[in-house]
């Protein structure tokens, strides 16, 4: 058996609107100068507070990014609701995960920096099922690149690091993986550069949401 773990924005879904715009309303609000697209989707994949951190240009999440993360969290169901802030598949996603979904060699999961609300609502809007055998979010572990959520999800499913893949868009996620011993499988749809995720450790990289099937084998 071999272990699938999937990040869930800009690898599954396109969130980065929805994110971009709720994180252009939070600093706002603070009364700081919004963000760019470019600067939102550099910290797509860490946990939030962090994310809010970094964007202020603080190494640490201090209380009033704590602060603007509860602002964050409390105007963003509102956010996703509106016409046009939606979080879709990728195209051919789908059709990627109900064929791996069907193997008997395989399980798959997540590896998040959404919280767990955030990651139940993507399973239920696109009718995951049970797709996720295992699952890790912002709310379970320490924030990427720390190694947490992928060994918590070999440790349970009792399918260790040398036989497991996480596939991921960001820098992150490939740091996170090396650091648990696992493989780590960049994908060229997501929001960083293909050129950064070989640099931080990416064993491959998939072009195109076939491109997974080939390389997961």
């Amino acid at each position: 058996m071999r272990l699938v773990l999937f990040d869930c924005d800009g690898t599954l879904v396109d969130s980065a609107k929805l994110i971009h715009e709720v994180m252009v309303r939070t600093f706002t609000h603070f009364q700081y100068a919004a963000p760019t697209l470019e600067q939102t989707k550099s910290i797509i994949g860490l946990t939030l507070d962090i994310a809010i951190a970094r964007l202020q240009g603080k190494v640490h999440a201090d209380e009033e990014a704590v602060t603007m993360m509860a602002y964050y969290k409390s105007i963003f169901l509102q956010t996703r609701s509106e016409l046009g802030f939606e979080e879709p598949l990728f195209d051919g996603i789908r059709e990627v995960l109900t064929l791996l979904e069907a193997r008997d060699d395989l399980l798959v999961g997540a590896v998040t920096g959404k919280s767990r609300r955030g990651l139940n609502m993507i399973v239920e809007t696109h009718q995951f099922g049970k797709l996720f055998t295992v699952s890790r979010t912002a709310d379970d572990c320490p924030s990427k690149p720390h190694p947490a959520m992928v060994t918590e999800c070999c440790d349970e499913s009792g399918i260790p690091p040398s036989r497991t893949l996480v596939i991921g868009d960001a820098i992150y996620d490939m740091q996170m993986a090396k650091a648990a011993g696992a493989t780590a499988i960049g994908v060229a749809w997501g929001y960083a550069p293909v050129a950064d995720l070989l640099s931080a450790g990416a064993d491959a990289i998939a072009r195109t949401p076939d491109d997974l099937l080939r390389l997961i084998g």
